[in-house]
C-alpha cells in the first residue's frame, strides 16, 4: 500500500517582478523554480489562486507547486485559496521561505511553530493558522534588526548566493524522502549541516 505523502501543496514565498528576482527574500521562489526544473513542471498564471501554479510528480506523488503573486506580506491569500479548492488541510502544505536565523548555506525542515517576525509567514498564520510544514532557507542576519528590511530586499553577495544555491540543491534532493519519511529527511539535512560546519 502506498504511503500517504507528508504534503501535497508546496509553496515558495517571494515577491513578484524582475526587480525582486535575485533578492534574499525570494529564496522560496528560487527553490520553487529549482523544483520545477528538476521535475519538469511549467508555471502558469492562475488568477483564481493569486499566483503561478505548476504540477510536478515526485516519488510517484502529484504535487501542486505555487508561487504567490500577492507580494510577501499577503502570501496567505494565495495559499488559502488553493488549499480550499483542493479541500486540503493546512498540514498538507509545505511553505519554503528565507530564514534570517539560519546562516547562508543552511536549510532545515520544521513542522508548525511561530512566524519569527517573517512577514510572509505572519500572513500565512493569520489566514490558515500555524499548523503547516516549513522548509527554511538560511540567508544569514545583517546583525541588527534595523538593517533587516534593506538586507532581505537586496541581492546576496556572490559567496552567500553560492551557499544559498547549494542549500537549495540539497533541499531538492531531500524532497522525495520528505514526502514519505519526513523525519529521515530532517536528519539528512541536519547531517549535511554538520558536515559543512553549520
Amino acid at each position: 500500500m502506498a504511503t500517504e505523502p507528508s504534503f501535497r501543496l508546496v509553496a515558495g514565498l517571494g515577491n513578484p517582478g524582475a526587480e525582486h528576482a535575485r533578492t534574499r527574500h525570494n529564496a522560496g521562489f528560487w527553490l520553487a523554480d529549482a523544483l520545477a526544473r528538476e521535475y519538469g513542471g511549467t508555471f502558469r498564471v492562475e488568477s483564481r489562486f493569486h499566483g503561478e501554479l505548476a504540477e510536478i510528480t515526485v516519488a510517484g506523488q502529484r504535487l501542486f507547486l505555487l508561487k504567490p503573486s500577492t507580494f510577501m506580506n499577503r502570501s496567505g491569500r494565495a495559499l488559502q485559496s488553493l488549499l480550499a479548492f483542493h479541500k486540503l488541510p493546512a498540514a498538507q502544505l509545505l511553505v519554503m521561505h528565507d530564514e534570517l536565523d539560519l546562516p547562508a548555506g543552511t536549510v532545515r525542515l520544521k513542522v508548525a511553530g511561530g512566524h519569527g517576525g517573517h512577514n510572509g509567514l505572519r500572513d500565512v498564520h493569520a489566514t490558515i493558522g500555524p499548523e503547516y510544514r516549513r522548509l527554511r532557507i538560511g540567508i544569514g542576519h545583517p546583525g541588527h534588526k534595523d538593517q533587516v528590511l534593506d538586507y532581505v530586499l537586496h541581492k546576496p553577495s556572490a559567496a552567500d548566493e553560492k551557499l544559498m544555491r547549494e542549500s537549495i540543491d540539497a533541499a531538492v534532493a531531500a524532497l522525495p524522502l520528505a514526502l514519505e519519511h519526513w523525519d529521515k529527511a530532517v536528519q539528512q539535512l541536519h547531517s549535511r549541516e554538520a558536515e559543512n560546519g553549520n
